[in-house]
């Protein structure tokens, strides 16, 4: 298993974006504790600003700490667990898994937000609520994946704060909310799947070390329930994303979830 910590904060816009940077590496530092495995930290430009024109920092976003990313999974060898940073980091790992495994890969995404909105649609212009669409090929062209995941083949999983745009995605089939992550995905086709964690599905009673917290959300060990069930499933890559926490002490049990579905998988 390769991890990257990737500690991107631009997608994300706010008073806690910032933060990104500091929990994604006490986060990563954890997983390599709790995975026994070493770290790689992907060098990033750390510039930009709060200020939105259509979409928040493109130009790092697309320039530099895409490339550095990109060349990061250039060779994995075996599976990549990504920590972040903002959820926008997940637009590399996602789309080489998507270009490497085919069409059938699908997308377990266990998350707050569905993260659906385009530039037009996005009421704050952070990419890290854009990531999602962009994976399946629609929005703004500079960050729409080609290949895209197939629409269909992304389950929503502890999802619960919604913007009009996203409740129409979901409505036209582009992903799905679900219960049974890995039972929607199979009757969508997918032989593979990639693990999208943002820290945000956790209830902030919880856990509150988060960039954009929602009530109602899950216990730890929910998380850890939903991440077991898709040990049948072979889990080709996953990320763990928007913590702004250093003090994650509480999060051994998801790290240990998350690693063990990858060398299940």
């Amino acid at each position: 298993m390769l991890i990257n910590a990737v500690p991107q904060w631009q997608g994300a816009i706010g008073s806690r974006a910032r933060k990104l940077v500091e929990g994604c590496r006490a986060l990563s530092e954890l997983a390599g504790h709790v995975l026994g495995k070493p770290v790689h930290h992907v060098r990033q430009d750390f510039s930009g600003s709060d200020v939105v024109t259509g979409i928040a920092n493109r130009a790092v976003l697309t320039g530099t700490n895409r490339q550095l990313q990109l060349s990061a999974i250039e060779a994995p060898e075996g599976p990549v667990l990504t920590i972040g940073g903002d959820c926008g980091v997940e637009l590399i790992p996602v789309g080489v898994a998507r270009f490497r495994y085919g069409a059938t890969l699908g997308v377990a995404w266990f998350d707050a937000h569905a993260d659906l909105n385009t530039a037009e649609s996005s009421p704050s212009g952070a990419f890290h609520g854009m990531v999602l669409r962009s994976l399946l090929g629609e929005g703004d062209n500079e960050f729409a994946a080609s290949p895209a995941i197939e629409p269909g083949r992304v389950a929503l999983f502890g999802t619960r704060a919604f913007d009009p745009a996203e409740e129409k995605a979901i409505a036209s089939g582009l992903a799905v909310r679900t219960e049974d992550v890995a039972a929607a995905l199979a009757t969508a086709g997918a032989d593979r799947v990639y693990l999208h964690v943002d820290l945000d599905v956790l209830d902030p009673g919880e856990f509150a070390g988060v960039n954009c917290p929602e009530p109602g959300g899950l216990t730890i060990a929910e998380l850890a329930a939903a991440i077991d069930g898709l040990s049948g499933m072979d889990v080709v890559g996953a990320g763990i994303t928007e913590c702004v926490g250093s003090d994650v002490s509480a999060l051994e049990p998801v790290l240990a979830a998350v690693g063990r579905v990858l060398m299940e998988g």
